[in-house]
């Protein structure tokens, strides 16, 4: 499985995002590594129909086992705050996974170390300095229920050097029929402790969409928490490598996300999607400590708006799911997002 992404050509600066926190920039979402996931994958037992068991193995450079899915899959183009929160991406990465009817184990080990640049590759001497486990079930064909926890060292020090990060997971989602239509719906929790509870970082969030012929709308809300870090210039990125002595306050981002898709054209596997999306969202300095958002950000309360056009080649319901393969393919959710 291999995932190439021109965003260090393409987001050279980072895209604005309100509160979005990340891969060492503020507020702008860090281009994310040309080579985003790279795996080799090998498995065994009935992995075709879904019956009765299987297991697998998968190596290589990609996203560890914990959370839910990647926000590149899932419906709004503006990223979540919580991205890093919620998901653990571009490591160095072994992972087991095991299925026993509806319920799939897995369990990986991976380097801390985030990458600071697109061209960044893990660190392989760390490779093994962090674990995650991952539980799913599917009760009903279409619903599936996860719950996850990860201990990640020093992610936020290239070297090794910073504090470590214990994480949780649980989320409940759903993909089907929804009257005339296709619908999806997701709703997660998340939380991050860092030096061992020192800094607290919760986060909630739902999301839903609807397809019916060429409409696509949807809706995400989310309230999370996030660490102010020491800037740097130019403004809006923070120092590396960062140290817990680098916090400088936690903030409270409420908001929420809504667009419309209108598929403009299709043809076989071809898609192509106009899409207008906006976001609100109001920012509260939580927990104390130095940083006022209205002095940096100008006001408490922000609003954005973006056009996009989506281009999508394949079947609609076969979007790759990342950091869930081997095994976790065989459960009936299908993948979802633009």
């Amino acid at each position: 499985m291999a995932t190439i992404n021109l965003e260090g050509a393409t987001l050279a600066d980072g895209e604005l995002a309100p509160g979005n926190w990340g891969e060492g920039f503020v507020d702008r979402r860090h281009p994310h590594t040309w080579v985003h996931e790279l795996m080799g994958v090998a498995a065994t037992g009935d992995v075709v129909s879904g019956r009765p068991w299987a297991v697998s193995i998968a190596g290589g450079k990609g996203f560890v086992p914990f959370g839910t899915d990647d926000p590149m899959s899932r419906p709004p183009l503006r990223y979540p705050v919580n991205h890093h929160l919620a998901q653990i991406l571009e490591r160095a990465v072994l992972a087991a996974g095991g299925r026993l009817g509806p319920a799939v184990l897995e369990l990986s080990l991976f380097n801390g170390d985030e990458p600071e640049r697109p061209s960044s590759w893990p660190n392989w001497s760390r490779f093994g300095d962090s674990w995650a486990a991952r539980l799913t079930v599917e009760p009903a064909l279409g619903l599936e229920v996860q719950a996850s926890y990860a201990d990640v060292a020093s992610p936020e020090h290239r070297g090794g050097a910073g504090p470590a990060q214990e994480k949780w997971s649980a989320s409940l989602r759903w993909a089907g029929r929804a009257g005339s239509g296709e619908g999806y719906a997701l709703a997660e929790w998340a939380r991050s402790d860092e030096v061992e509870g020192i800094f607290t970082y919760e986060s909630l969030l739902a999301e839903a969409e609807w397809r019916a012929g060429r409409l696509r709308p949807y809706l995400r809300v989310e309230r999370t928490e996030r660490p102010e870090e020491e800037r740097t210039d130019p403004p809006f990125r923070s120092a590396r490598p960062h140290l817990d002595n680098s916090i400088l306050g936690i903030t409270r981002w409420t908001g929420a996300t809504g667009g419309i898709g209108v598929t403009a054209l299709r043809r076989g596997g071809f898609t192509l999607e106009p899409l207008v999306e906006a976001s609100w969202a109001r920012v509260e300095s939580v927990a104390g400590g130095l940083f006022d958002p209205v002095d940096w950000y100008g006001d408490d309360r922000l609003w954005s708006f973006t056009t996009a056009v989506a281009i999508r080649w394949g079947a609609a319901d076969a979007r790759h799911r990342m950091g869930r393969q081997g095994a976790v393919t065989t459960l009936g959710v299908p993948g979802h997002g633009h």
